[in-house]
């Protein structure tokens, strides 16, 4: 399974969007997004379902507690 922070970055690569896309969209400063993917800082639990949501995957998934994108 991967760690949260390497599907955070992976899901927003996938998708080709930078940090500042997703900064924007959580309401957060670059560097503030930019801290989640390099671990220094814990993603807040809002922005964490903001991104599940935009995703349209599970918070399982996104923490890294499994590798199923979604509940089945």
């Amino acid at each position: 399974m991967k760690a949260k922070l390497e599907r955070i970055r992976e899901l927003r690569l996938e998708r080709s969007l930078t940090q500042q896309d997703l900064a924007k969209y959580l309401g957060i400063s670059q560097q503030v997004y930019s801290n989640y993917e390099r671990g220094t800082r814990s993603v807040a639990l809002p922005q964490l379902v903001d991104l599940c949501e935009f995703y349209k995957v599970s918070s399982d998934y996104m923490l890294g507690l499994t590798d199923f994108p979604r509940y089945k």
